[in-house]
């Protein structure tokens, strides 16, 4: 009998260090998440003749991020804002997204073959963007394609609510991060 209080006690005793020591490594994940990033409006006016050839997401455990690739572009720019509608260049018509806040994403760079102009990215205007499934997602809640007008190609990215973000330049890509919250905690 005293020995199968023994390990009673000895797996209640190991239960218990292991309980402990789970919260203190998911408390310190949890506040490595970035803060500060900001929700205003974040822009850099290089432009490039490359096309855009894709555009992408991700989760990831503090944020969701969209790519764009520009293979081969020596420059980038960009123009990242919160708008409360977003409107097609060009025609000026509403391109309904969906979310709490809508983020556009201009880049400075055709979606087409400037000397041809065939499409190097294979979207339409007000639809979803090809090949981008967001089931899933903590902050991202619609991606579409606005158009490609005059060398700047436009995306509205629907979010749950207006979060700060950042934007990195990369080599041949342009990252868009949005946080899943505004504290450490995400």
């Amino acid at each position: 009998m005293m020995r199968t209080r023994t390990i009673c006690a000895a797996v209640v005793l190991v239960g218990t260090v292991l309980g402990t020591a789970a919260v203190p490594a998911a408390a310190a994940r949890a506040a490595a998440c970035p803060t500060g990033w900001g929700s205003q409006a974040k822009t850099d006016g290089d432009a490039t003749a490359t096309p855009v050839r894709d555009i992408r997401t991700g989760r990831h455990d503090c944020h969701d991020r969209m790519v764009v690739d520009l293979p081969g572009a020596d420059r980038l720019g960009y123009s990242v804002r919160y708008v409360d509608r977003l409107y097609q260049d060009g025609s000026g018509r509403p391109v309904p997204v969906a979310g709490g806040a809508v983020l556009e994403v201009r880049v400075a760079a055709p979606a087409y073959a400037p000397e041809t102009g065939e499409p190097t990215y294979p979207a339409r205007a007000g639809h979803p963007l090809p090949g981008v499934d967001l089931t899933g997602y903590r902050t991202f809640r619609d991606a579409r394609f606005a158009g490609s007008f005059e060398g700047e190609t436009q995306v509205g990215l629907g979010v749950r609510a207006r979060l700060p973000f950042r934007v990195l330049e990369l080599q041949d890509r342009i990252v868009i991060d949005v946080a899943h919250s505004w504290t450490d905690g995400s």
